[in-house]
């Protein structure tokens, strides 16, 4: 797969970004998407080498649209330039949690894991509550050496605990957590190999692991709010 081709079309997106040429490169962009697409593929292979439940899940259906909605934005460009996928055992859907790939060009690039969102007052409580009462075991996975040689759990955070919750409770900083996500940055060069990317790119997916695990155990029972 040929990932260069990707931040090629990505990049000249970015630098023409109206509908005159997005429409008028057409073939680019099939042909940019359908590399993603390989991408995502080879991906989900070998993942599910270590977690079976993403196995059944087909490219197309865990990417993103680049067009965005500008409707309540004061920026007005009509596409976001960055191919993007979330893997998980419900495809995209923000939970459960499961493995995300943003490929933006100019170091934007990144592989992420965890709780995006911080819309779901539900699955936030839950993830509170979850942390309350199991409070070592988070510890544990997010203190472990290999884990914080490479992420530090992130998210929109309250300025303080929540109210119902203990404000001395030794995790009382994660209570104030609204979103739990992990992110590690990709720099432009790291996608000229496209197999080494991969490998890495599994490793890092292997490492997030429990910490997707827990945070779905938390989340068992959630119920993504109907669409009105």
């Amino acid at each position: 797969m040929d990932l260069k081709l990707i931040l090629k079309y990505l990049t000249d997106l970015s630098e023409n970004n109206n509908r005159e040429w997005y429409h008028a490169h057409k073939a680019e962009h099939k042909a940019a998407n359908a590399q993603f697409e390989e991408l995502i593929q080879t991906l989900i292979l070998q993942i599910g080498e270590f977690d079976g439940s993403i196995l059944h899940n087909q490219p197309k259906d865990l990417t993103f649209k680049l067009v965005r909605d500008t409707r309540f934005s004061h920026d007005k460009s009509p596409y976001n330039p960055a191919f993007r996928a979330h893997i998980s055992s419900k495809g995209k859907l923000p939970v459960p949690v499961g493995y995300y790939l943003m490929i933006k060009p100019g170091g934007q690039s990144f592989l992420g894991g965890g709780l995006f969102a911080d819309m779901f007052k539900n699955g936030t409580a839950m993830i509170r509550d979850y942390i309350t009462d199991h409070g070592k075991e988070f510890e544990e996975i997010i203190h472990a050496p290999e884990f914080q040689k490479y992420f530090k759990v992130q998210g929109t955070s309250l300025k303080k605990v929540p109210a119902g919750y203990d404000k001395e409770h030794p995790q009382a900083e994660y209570l104030k957590f609204k979103s739990w996500y992990l992110e590690y940055p990709v720099e432009d060069e790291a996608l000229a190999d496209a197999d080494a990317f991969v490998t890495e790119a599994v490793k890092l997916f292997h490492m997030m692991k429990p910490f997707n695990d827990y945070l779905n155990k938390a989340l068992d029972g959630f119920q993504m709010p109907a669409r009105r």
